[in-house]
């Protein structure tokens, strides 16, 4: 019921919100197969957006930022990493919260986690974070965007670098607008990309001989089907069509990543991590914001 009432609504921070109040009230008993089906409808919802994305202004946006993500990236791993120190952070605590703001959130987490050894409830700890800061952000961050008059391509570079997982990027840049969620879309999968380098250098440093990472095959899909998207020369009646079905794709997963929003997650957010989790996040919001502003 939850499910279908978040469908007709169609609205991702709803989604979101909706997914949380049913998990935390409720304490439902979910399938398994409930992650693994949030995690591909939000794969879906972002493969089938690159149909009506063209192929050259997803290049033009990857270059004209490219320099800002690797900026980014680099700049936060070294104060999130001195902030940590500073606080007296869980060292695998600090290295995982940093990477999931750096990078691409939960999934740097739950990445890193096995390749430098750390304990199930430090990551535990890190994505119940994690999942708490982007609820906020999808709620808040596009009513500040509207406040100040961000344009839509600023909006969706904004989010794209403050916001840790894709499915927020991708959630707050809905509400605002088409095109900040194409531009959203195309630098956060250039963000996330980082993750390869990351994954290889915590590797060399902790010693894992065993260490694997490759590029993940949605981003993959992604660039073709924006490929193909470009040359088909769809009616505007199709790429209408797709831009719902992509949008009901993002709602039906966020539901589902409210509803990992859980007691327990929120009893284990306590703590140094919380401190660093949070005091970096507020680093990075105003730091972003000016930077996207002035670029």
């Amino acid at each position: 019921m939850g499910f279908g009432l978040a469908l007709l609504i169609a609205h991702p921070a709803f989604a979101l919100l909706l997914g949380a109040v049913i998990s935390v009230v409720f304490v439902p008993k979910l399938p398994k197969i409930t992650k693994q089906g949030g995690k591909f409808l939000l794969q879906g919802a972002i493969v089938s957006l690159g149909l009506t994305m063209n192929v050259q202004t997803l290049w033009s946006v990857s270059q004209d930022y490219s320099l800002l993500i690797v900026g980014y990236v680099f700049s936060t791993l070294c104060v999130g990493l001195l902030l940590g120190r500073f606080l007296r952070t869980d060292a695998d605590q600090a290295r995982l919260l940093v990477s999931g703001t750096a990078i691409c959130g939960a999934t740097a987490i739950a990445t890193l986690g096995p390749v430098i050894r750390a304990r199930s409830e430090s990551v535990a700890v890190c994505l119940a974070i994690v999942f708490l800061l982007n609820a906020i952000a999808i709620l808040v961050l596009p009513q500040i965007g509207g406040y100040f008059g961000l344009s839509q391509t600023q909006f969706g570079v904004w989010v794209a670098l403050a916001i840790h997982d894709t499915s927020s990027v991708v959630g707050a840049a809905a509400i605002y607008g088409d095109e900040a969620l194409q531009v959203a879309t195309t630098v956060k999968l250039v963000r996330t990309l980082w993750l390869i380098p990351l994954i290889l250098a915590a590797g060399i440093l902790m010693n894992r001989r065993e260490t694997k990472t490759r590029l993940p095959g949605f981003i993959l899909l992604f660039v073709l089907f924006s490929i193909i998207g470009s040359m088909s020369n769809m009616p505007v009646e199709w790429l209408a069509g797709i831009k719902m079905l992509s949008r009901m794709m993002l709602v039906a997963a966020l539901f589902f990543m409210g509803l990992e929003i859980t007691r327990q997650a929120l009893r284990k957010v306590n703590g140094r991590a919380v401190w660093l989790g949070v005091c970096l996040w507020l680093i990075v919001l105003p730091t972003t914001f000016w930077a996207v502003k002035l670029w």
